[in-house]
């Protein structure tokens, strides 16, 4: 199946205002499942429905057509169940974009505002945390450094708790394995091998300059 918000030269006017809106936070957010809020519930659409259908077993359905004519599959969450569903998704590794309504009911279209944005190593919610287990998001690269260890910079959200350490390669799968991060920040070149190697991990990919030593020496 195909999501729109991969296809460059995709013309959103061959889709609802309100798909339009929808595309475009995906579009922002393309790792990342979206729900969406209409109404009562929120829903995700197009690829991001199948995966939350195969997850937490939300029933899918579909809202429209694709271009090409293919039905646009839909699934949705009871606004009342929200945060039950999201700790699930959560707990399986899934990283969760929140798009609220704002606006006047029936006065037109309403426009949408991201008001969360959920990922396993940045939880703080009691409810949404594994019991017993604080969230760790650690960050990883060995962009420029001339002898070839790994940074490691980790961080709990909950307690505050920062720290930082220099590994070798012999080293990395220990300190990995003892950290036990929630999710794992990596430059968008280590993406596939870190993913592929590391299955049971969240892993987000990000922009090289994240890492760059001089501006983490300036942020901190």
């Amino acid at each position: 199946m195909t999501t729109p918000q991969h296809e460059k030269d995709i013309d959103l006017n061959d889709y609802t205002p309100a798909m339009r809106q929808y595309i475009e936070v995906k579009r922002r957010y393309p790792e990342t499942l979206i729900l969406f809020r209409m109404g009562d519930f929120y829903e995700t659409f197009f690829d991001d429905a199948v995966k939350a259908n195969r997850l937490i077993g939300i029933t899918l359905t579909k809202r429209g057509k694709m271009k090409n004519g293919d039905p646009i599959p839909m699934a949705g969450i009871p606004m009342v169940s929200l945060d039950q569903y999201v700790a699930r998704l959560v707990r399986l590794g899934e990283s969760v974009v929140i798009a609220e309504q704002q606006g006047v009911p029936g006065k037109g279209l309403m426009e949408r505002k991201i008001s969360r944005i959920i990922t396993p190593g940045t939880l703080t919610d009691t409810s949404l945390l594994p019991e017993k287990n604080d969230a760790i998001l650690l960050a990883i690269s060995r962009e420029n450094r001339k002898d070839g260890r790994w940074g490691f910079v980790w961080l709990t959200l909950s307690n505050g708790d920062f720290r930082a350490s220099l590994v070798s390669d012999d080293q990395f799968e220990s300190e990995l394995a003892r950290i036990a991060p929630s999710e794992l920040l990596v430059t968008d070149r280590l993406r596939d091998d870190i993913r592929t190697n590391y299955p049971e991990i969240t892993v987000t990919p990000m922009p090289s300059w994240h890492f760059d030593a001089e501006h983490g020496v300036e942020k901190l």
